[in-house]
């Protein structure tokens, strides 16, 4: 691969439909030296697969500039699903790539299988599960991520799936680990897991992926304390679900209730189906993944939860959750609530008032600020 070709993929790139700023970009130096690495191992009839893609740097880099025919791929984000797609198309490439959920279909006879590491070990442990389990058996596995947010766990993961890991030197702020010779495995994958959470009386389901794994988070934990105050009504959206546990606690609380629950992370929505089917809910709790509830009709919500991120990847961005609240204001009916809890040092109360309608502090503890806003 040229430069020039590097270069033409990279400034195509849109991060769009994802929120867009000056400092957040559509592509990084981790997948530029990922694909220069690639560049060293790809052939003719290398089955190759990129997980963690973002918005479709590393996919358009391998088959515009690696010469790759065909890639599959797995995004966790809907939002870099749709944005890989436009910028796909855009490029005329939207035929020589496809979208696979993290498992065999993926990675069945992969030889080559290029990574953005995710922040959390357990979400790399799941990917790293799969690689060694389905790809192929002399199949390598390229590594990349910015070195501030590398860590030698990640080393330690990698070295239970694979006979050898090694960490290249880094180039630009940015590191690539080899991987190869993934370990034969046998027996039941380490995740999804599902444990007990005796606090709530429930079962919850994890992926690697979602936020909080199996545990009850504080903000969670802060908002539910205002269960009884939330009104009974019959159409509920858990915004950004997570593995579910609004929807699970609002929908037992309440029992002509129904819930659909989303989020933008694939990890999230495998989550909250396998706790719902845990709880005996599934026929109450259907599960969406969408961005931003854009697959919902206007006015067809009279309450929705929200627990909202305050990361854009590695970012502090306040655009994740602003995007949430404009979402909110369309989907809710006239009349209906959105209950918000977020971290006290936001400030979000005058962004959900311009958005929403009225809104009230319900709560506020050291931490966290719970809000109800009602739409005008």
């Amino acid at each position: 691969m040229t430069a020039l070709e590097l270069e033409a993929v990279f400034g195509s790139l849109s991060r769009l439909p994802d929120v867009e700023a000056d400092n957040l970009q559509a592509h990084d130096a981790t997948d530029r030296i990922l694909l220069e690495a690639a560049a060293e191992i790809v052939g003719p009839d290398t089955k190759v697969v990129v997980v963690g893609d973002r918005y479709g740097a590393l996919t358009l880099g391998a088959v515009a500039g690696l010469g790759v025919g065909h890639v599959r791929v797995h995004q966790d984000l809907f939002t870099g699903r749709l944005a890989l797609k436009r910028n796909a198309e855009a490029a005329g490439l939207g035929h020589r790539f496809a979208q696979r959920e993290l498992g065999r279909e993926l990675l069945d006879g992969a030889d080559l299988v290029l990574l953005q590491l995710p922040k959390s070990l357990a979400e790399l442990e799941e990917i790293a599960d799969a690689v060694a389990r389905f790809a192929a058996p002399d199949s390598v596995l390229l590594a990349g991520g910015r070195v501030k947010h590398m860590s030698v766990g990640m080393n330690a993961v990698l070295d239970k799936y694979f006979s050898s890991v090694q960490p290249q030197l880094g180039r630009q702020k940015s590191r690539v680990i080899v991987a190869r010779h993934p370990q034969p495995l046998s027996g039941t994958p380490a995740f999804p897991v599902e444990q007990p959470l005796p606090e709530l009386g429930i079962t919850v389901c994890a992926h690697g992926a979602v936020f909080s794994g199996a545990r009850l988070d504080i903000g969670t934990r802060y908002l539910l304390t205002f269960l009884d105050r939330m009104p009974a009504v019959h159409r509920v959206v858990d915004l950004g679900c997570g593995t579910g546990i609004l929807a699970t606690m609002y929908v037992r609380r309440h029992e002509l209730a129904s819930v659909i629950a989303t989020d933008q992370s694939a990890a999230a929505v495998a989550s909250a189906q396998g706790t719902a089917a845990a709880n005996g809910l599934g026929e109450r709790i259907s599960v969406l993944h969408d961005d931003a509830m854009s697959t919902l009709e206007a006015g067809s919500a009279d309450l929705i939860l929200l627990n909202p991120p305050f990361h854009l990847g590695a970012s502090v961005h306040a655009g994740a959750a602003l995007k949430m609240f404009e979402a909110a204001a369309r989907v809710l009916a006239p009349g209906g609530e959105l209950w918000t809890v977020y971290n006290s040092h936001l400030q979000y109360r005058a962004s959900l008032g311009r958005l929403i309608g009225p809104t009230t502090e319900e709560g506020r503890n050291p931490k966290f600020t719970v809000t109800r806003s009602i739409k005008s």
